[in-house]
């Protein structure tokens, strides 16, 4: 399938993070390849303005999330921002307040998001694909969290994450040794979903984004509380949540017009309400 979202689209942080949509598929390009797409600060706070804006659109239905270049997903962050941004405790803590807040915004995200990785894939970039839904990547992708090896402490939410995707013993070897893993590691410890030739990732994740973007907005919305709420302990799950969600699906236009392509034996055409 030929990519028809090229590296242009609506430019965030001088240009290296860019913003597209089409077909009720949004895109978010990482687009700093000359550093393998490495986060420095304005990129992260530009990712939280491409998330708000397709947030906000109404004709978006799910958000791809990729690198640019060919060599890296996101590689993490940009280290030659550290002596400046990261040099201490103090600055350290500035830094993840601002990062973290754009990581926020994804974690709690309510379209589905689905991480197309090829490449490297390390330290926050494992944040920005451990919060995606989905994470789907090609066969030379590898993947890593190499805060042993410089010294900083990988933070509560990226472990969090990391342990209930790979259990705590791979977790555990991953950030002791700091070692890399590829592709066809990552997927037998459950750390992505699906890998692909290269040459095949890109149009298996649009058959995946466009199957998602044509089915019933509610439905997957409903999915997407649920299954957050079974992560949460027993004592923080939020019922009422899941109850709403479920009867505006059963009181909501899609419902009918499900139930009727059904007996007409046609294709739904569902409008998110």
């Amino acid at each position: 399938m030929p990519d028809m979202f090229s590296t242009t689209g609506m430019p965030y942080a001088d240009g290296r993070i860019l913003q597209h949509a089409a077909g009720g598929v949004g895109v978010i390009t990482f687009n700093n390849p000359d550093k393998r797409n490495a986060m420095s600060l304005e990129m992260w706070e530009g990712f939280g303005m491409a998330l708000t804006a397709l947030r906000d659109d109404d004709d978006v239905r799910v958000v791809i999330l990729r690198g640019a270049g060919g060599k890296a997903f996101v590689s993490g962050a940009d280290i030659s921002q550290f002596e400046k941004a990261r040099h201490n405790a103090a600055a350290s803590e500035e830094y993840a307040r601002r990062s973290a807040a754009q990581r926020a915004l994804l974690a709690d995200y309510p379209k589905p998001t689905i991480a197309c990785i090829d490449g490297y894939c390390l330290g926050g970039g494992m944040q920005v694909a451990m919060l995606a839904d989905i994470r789907l990547a090609s066969h030379g992708s590898q993947f890593g969290i190499p805060a042993a090896k410089l010294g900083i402490a990988y933070g509560y939410d990226g472990l969090r994450h990391l342990v209930s995707l790979v259990g705590p013993s791979w977790a555990r070897l991953l950030m002791y040794t700091g070692m890399r893993i590829d592709a066809a590691e990552a997927l037998r410890i459950g750390l992505v979903e699906r890998v692909f030739p290269v040459d095949e990732l890109w149009g298996e994740t649009m058959m995946i984004a466009e199957t998602v973007s044509q089915n019933a907005p509610l439905a997957i919305k409903a999915a997407k509380i649920t299954i957050t709420q079974v992560l949460k302990d027993e004592s923080r799950r939020d019922m009422e949540a899941v109850k709403a969600i479920g009867t505006a699906c059963m009181d909501s236009d899609d419902f009918r017009e499900g139930r009727q392509a059904f007996m007409e034996k046609r294709k739904p055409q569902f409008r998110g309400r």
